[in-house]
């Protein structure tokens, strides 16, 4: 179970969400941040910011999924990760990218 099956309808985002062990909360975040991923205690919590529109809040909950399949999140040292953002964020972007271009 991945994203490629949640961008063919093969299953629904909830069966992703219990899949990966992951939920979604919607906050006030400030401008320009659209939302983030975190796991604690097992569990992935993904954060949306409330005030994006329908399609830009699907984008993002697609992207922070794909951190969560990239793996990239438990990183043995946590100050590289930071270091790496840009990184990850980017290689996040070119999966979705390869996905939907592969889909076609």
């Amino acid at each position: 179970m991945n994203i490629i099956n949640l961008l063919k309808n093969e299953i629904t985002q909830q069966d992703l969400l219990n899949y990966y062990n992951a939920n979604i909360t919607y906050k006030n975040l400030p401008m320009g941040i659209n939302g983030f991923v975190f796991g604690y205690n097992g569990i992935y919590n993904i954060i949306i910011n409330k005030n994006l529109s329908y399609y830009k809040k699907k984008k993002t909950i697609i992207h922070e999924l794909t951190h969560i399949e990239l793996n990239q999140l438990f990183q043995d040292n946590n100050d590289l990760f930071e270091f790496f953002i840009d990184k990850y964020e980017d290689e996040a972007d070119k999966y979705i990218k390869f996905i939907k271009d592969n889909l076609r």
